[in-house]
């Protein structure tokens, strides 16, 4: 397919390429930013209506729900360059509400909108392991599988109504954020009552406890390396719409809530830009402990 790729960030860069290892061929808005590799391998263009008009296919993966809009509506943007049987799929995180609101827009054009996020950070987009939940119209979906299937390894049709893969993403950000916070404070516990905490991790990594957050960023956690998968800033955001989505809802998410002040007390100390996993800094300093030496 002809796809055009707009956020060619941490995630974006990699997906994109994978695209094109997969024999489809891209286009993309021309950013200072772009890279050689992307560059080499990809259309290049003025603007993304321009990209939109060059495309069967355009896919978003930007920071947030207002950047979504920009790169859709704004002069020079996605809508203006759309043709009647395009695609748009957004991979983004951000606001079901919106979402619902872009589809319509998107779809009085004769186009044809799924929201698309993903979970597997960095390295799933490097690897295409990335799980990719899926909200819109059946036929679009089947449109657009052979797409998800070259950057992604779980792929679900989460509901035909667009806005159902943004609200799964929520709910998976909601058990991410909880999770690494509940190693953090088993991990700052451990060294606190005078245990090592890596071998505490290696104990426990082989029974209940064990999961992926406990592979990965536990061991980030130790060895203080925090060089951003996934931005505090951007699980920040993903809360954010997960608490503004429950009082909507008039429900309590006590745990997110939780979770989303630890957050908070690492990005108020210049944090923000690193790996989500070191919101075990926070706990670090409530306990007065550290698991390493910081880096």
């Amino acid at each position: 397919m002809r796809i055009g790729f707009v956020g060619l960030g941490i995630m974006g860069r990699p997906m994109a390429l994978n695209l094109q290892k997969a024999g489809h061929t891209l286009a993309v808005p021309e950013r200072a930013s772009l890279t050689a590799e992307i560059r080499a391998a990809a259309t290049v263009l003025p603007t993304a209506a321009e990209v939109a008009r060059a495309s069967e296919v355009v896919i978003l993966m930007v920071p947030d729900t207002a950047d979504v809009e920009q790169a859709l509506f704004a002069p020079g943007g996605v809508a203006e360059g759309l043709t009647k049987g395009s695609l748009v799929i957004d991979m983004s995180s951000i606001s079901p509400i919106a979402t619902k609101d872009y589809a319509a827009r998107i779809n009085a054009l004769g186009c044809d909108y799924l929201d698309a996020p993903v979970s597997g950070g960095e390295v799933g987009a490097k690897q295409a392991t990335l799980t990719i939940m899926v909200g819109g119209p059946d036929a679009a979906f089947a449109r657009a599988e052979p797409l998800f299937q070259a950057m992604g390894k779980t792929i679900t049709h989460v509901g035909s109504a667009n806005g159902a893969g943004q609200v799964c993403k929520v709910a998976n950000q909601i058990i991410v954020a909880c999770n690494i916070q509940a190693a953090a404070e088993a991990l700052v516990f451990a060294a606190k009552a005078g245990a090592d905490p890596a071998k505490v991790r290696q104990a426990i990594s082989g029974g209940f406890a064990a999961s992926r957050i406990l592979e990965l960023h536990a061991e980030r956690m130790i060895k203080g390396t925090f060089e951003p998968g996934f931005r505090i800033r951007l699980h920040q955001k993903d809360l954010n719409l997960a608490l503004s989505a429950a009082r909507d809802l008039s429900l309590s998410l006590p745990s997110t809530a939780i979770a989303q002040q630890m957050f908070s007390a690492v990005a108020a100390d210049g944090g923000g830009e690193l790996d989500h996993s070191a919101l075990v800094q926070a706990t670090e300093r409530l306990a007065c402990t550290t698991l390493r030496d910081r880096k």
